[in-house]
């Protein structure tokens, strides 16, 4: 037997817990609190999902499953390895929940991608670990309740945070924390990846929000001299070689914080930049000098 139990303990219904008060502990009344995060810079594999997924927009994030009629089940994997690391990510899914099942979690290469027939997916077997749209999380052909189902013709934000020094898997839900869905994943072995699969045509999940923990001290130093400035352009005027400063573009989030329908909720912007520095700190900044070969091995 799987060594990879469902976690039967601790879980938060996104209806029942209003997403207010102390009930959340340590966790943002608008998703985890990411202090030690940055944004990581991944996306869907054109090379890895059903030929029934079409992949779009920019950088194609956006999933478009069944385009004409569906007969099965469609899946896509991401590009991202997850395995020892700690990383956040948000499914925005579109107004169109229904179906026998549309799922998001993670898996391993093993997990099958497509099925001509409507199945749970990830998580029939034991390469996949998944929650449906109907609330149930699945592992190794096993299932239980995990939260209410989702309501149909509403679109919501999935937030999955992936623990792989715990070995942890915790969903949020508009903002919502749920809870931990599965533990023990640290044990596997093989390499795990971001997963999202669904039965019912026409349906659409877009990747938001991604971050990651910070790997080493060169993450921590991009982050402070981000947090230093007020516009990603002003990148251009710091006295850097090129190539560091294309990292530091690499890791700006220029995007909005995701629109949150938690009622009740404090918006929190956990995105790493900050607008609120002078032109003071930019102009220390813009002294440094360096060499650019010197510098090539940080890249």
């Amino acid at each position: 037997m799987s060594q990879l139990l469902i976690h039967k303990n601790v879980h938060r219904d996104a209806y029942d817990t209003p997403c207010t008060g102390s009930s959340f502990k340590a966790m943002s009344q608008d998703g985890p609190v990411l202090t030690n995060f940055c944004t990581d810079n991944w996306t869907w594999n054109k090379q890895d999902k059903s030929h029934e997924v079409r992949l779009h927009g920019e950088n194609f994030k956006v999933a478009h499953f069944h385009p004409n009629w569906s007969n099965g089940t469609a899946g896509v994997r991401g590009t991202r390895i997850l395995n020892r690391g700690r990383y956040y990510w948000e499914i925005n899914v579109s107004q169109r929940i229904f179906g026998t099942s549309m799922m998001f979690g993670i898996s391993t290469k093993k997990c099958r991608l497509h099925a001509n027939a409507f199945v749970n997916m990830l998580g029939e077997d034991e390469h996949g670990w998944g929650l449906s749209h109907k609330g149930l999380i699945w592992h190794n052909g096993r299932w239980r309740q995990y939260a209410k189902p989702f309501r149909e013709n509403e679109p919501t934000i999935i937030g999955i945070l992936f623990d792989g020094i715990k070995g942890t898997l915790a969903y949020y839900k508009d903002g919502c924390d749920l809870g931990v869905a599965f533990t023990d994943l640290h044990l596997v072995q093989d390499e795990l990846y971001p997963v999202v699969c669904s039965t019912a045509a026409k349906t659409e999940m877009s990747l938001g929000i991604t971050k990651r923990e910070f790997g080493n001290l060169q993450d921590r130093c991009r982050s402070v001299i981000l947090k230093l400035l007020r516009q990603d352009g002003d990148v251009n005027e710091l006295g850097l070689p090129k190539l560091l400063k294309q990292y530091l573009t690499d890791g700006a989030d220029t995007s909005e914080p995701s629109e949150r329908r938690c009622k009740g909720a404090v918006r929190r912007h956990y995105y790493m930049r900050s607008s609120s520095c002078g032109p003071h700190r930019i102009n220390k900044l813009k002294n440094i000098s360096c060499c650019e070969e010197k510098y090539q091995y940080f890249l």
